[in-house]
């Protein structure tokens, strides 16, 4: 959510809720603004298919290290918050990446000892489908196999920004598989290389989708082109140059999205954003039930990728953001910052924050904007005030009242439109525009709402007020008559 101050005739309030959030028309346009888990790329090629495949470059000096040739600038690394980071060579102390090898061979591993006879590309066979009960103990051991690694190879040492490690699981054998690439191979699509595990299995790497700890991969067997199932990605987060933590994620991989996972992503969301509301009512703010549903579309909207939308099958980009919430669950779009610095889950911005702490200074939400926006339950209580905030405004305003009543305008489009862009502006939207209002909006909300239509038109959602009307009624005490 791109936002600009703005100054229109609306109640106090809602000026002020509103401000926060406002984006005027010639705003950047969609597909631009880069997110942790939506970055506004080309087409990807299908996991079935082989991505052109790049050979790295030829080194310098010998045990030198060397990414991919694939046009990318060698000597910046665009990292977690939009800077840009240079490139370092690693320390001692850091995981062993691919070494180089010449023209027309592949990268030889991190153990080159280890390598088999170069291997020539073999087709991929489909990914096989993980059972989320497999994929969750797989996880957390690949994790403690990740952080002992990386507490015994580091010590006391602050571990390097340059590296990425991923671990993949060998379904057959049940054997997890650590292989570690330079961070700008990691984040090069088409990208690829060939190396030998630690565990000892010669892969082949593919960068299908790069977009920082939720980059899209294919690991497969080089000789017979099995898919290995990526489980977790180690990714060292830095600001400045400077090492700040270490991520653990779990990108939405085709083997891991399935029917089961789906649900369980739409249930997580939907009990998350219950427990806001009831915790929120609790403190004497009563959410809409209809902008708690309207909320529930948007924690999937707002993390869709406009390109995408426009090129790919969009019921299956809408699943890949559910399993996403079943694999990462409270840790579900953690790093997301886009470059308006809007962050995690509801992609809120700082100012919009610091005013509603203002606003609503008994409901105790988190000082700290970074670790707030993190905690899904604080992050959605602060959507939700923000939604019912700026809908009490709306809901003043003589042409909103109008458009609605004549059928131009319906109360999610506004709140969709609203929370994309500037909300007071919405008004003279409708008041000049008419039934066409919409082509007036900033042009990333005018694909936006189309967005927000297809989430509602193709998932499947459950209207929170329809459910409270059909729930029996209590028994009246006894001994009363009707």
């Amino acid at each position: 959510m791109n936002k600009r101050s703005f100054l229109l005739t609306l109640p106090s309030a809602f000026v002020f809720a509103a401000a926060a959030h406002a984006q005027t028309p010639d705003s950047t346009p969609a597909h631009t603004r880069p997110r942790t888990v939506a970055a506004r790329q080309t087409p990807s090629p299908t996991p079935t298919q082989q991505p052109a495949r790049t050979q790295p470059a030829a080194p310098a000096q010998a045990n030198t290290t060397s990414t991919p040739n694939t046009g990318a600038n060698p000597a910046a690394v665009k990292p977690q918050g939009g800077t840009t980071q240079p490139a370092q060579t690693p320390g001692a102390n850091a995981p062993r990446p691919a070494t180089p090898t010449p023209a027309g061979a592949p990268a030889q591993g991190v153990f080159p000892s280890q390598a088999p006879a170069y291997v020539p590309p073999v087709p991929l066979q489909p990914a096989r489908p993980l059972a989320p009960s497999k994929f969750r103990t797989s996880v957390a051991e690949a994790q403690r196999l990740l952080k002992s690694r990386l507490t015994l190879t580091a010590a006391n040492a602050t571990p390097s920004i340059s590296f990425v490690t991923l671990a993949a699981l060998d379904q057959d054998s049940s054997q997890i598989h650590t292989l570690s690439v330079p961070k700008q191979t990691f984040l090069t699509r088409g990208a690829e290389v060939t190396l030998t595990t630690p565990q000892g299995m010669r892969v082949r790497l593919q960068i299908v989708r790069p977009n920082y700890v939720n980059t899209a991969v294919v690991v497969s067997e080089a000789a017979t082109g099995r898919q290995l199932a990526p489980l977790v990605v180690e990714y060292p987060i830095e600001k400045g140059g400077r090492f700040r933590e270490m991520a653990y994620y779990t990108s939405a991989h085709p083997a891991l999205v399935s029917p089961e996972l789906v649900r369980h992503g739409q249930t997580y969301v939907r009990t998350m954003l219950d427990l806001a509301a009831k915790r929120l009512k609790e403190k004497g703010r009563v959410i809409s039930p209809q902008l708690v549903d309207i909320a529930e579309r948007l924690c999937v909207v707002e993390h869709v990728d406009h390109l995408r939308f426009r090129t790919e099958d969009r019921r299956r980009i809408y699943e890949e953001v559910y399993a996403l919430y079943a694999l990462n669950e409270l840790d579900t779009y953690r790093y997301s910052v886009s470059s308006a610095g809007a962050g995690g889950m509801v992609q809120m911005i700082p100012s919009t924050y610091r005013m509603l702490r203002s606003m609503h200074p008994s409901v105790g939400l988190n000082p700290d904007f970074v670790v707030g926006m993190r905690n899904h339950g604080n992050a959605l209580e602060a959507m939700l005030l923000y939604m019912q905030d700026t809908w009490n405004g709306l809901a003043l305003n003589e042409e909103v009242l109008g458009a609605l009543a004549r059928n131009e305008a319906t109360q999610a489009e506004l709140m969709a439109a609203g929370y994309n862009s500037n909300p007071a502006r919405l008004p003279l939207y409708l008041r000049r525009g008419g039934p066409g209002w919409r082509s007036l909006i900033p042009r990333e909300t005018q694909v936006y709402l189309p967005i927000y239509k297809s989430v509602e038109s193709l998932m499947e959602f459950k209207n929170r007020a329809e459910e409270k009307s059909k729930q029996p009624q209590p028994a009246p005490p006894a001994g009363r008559q009707q």
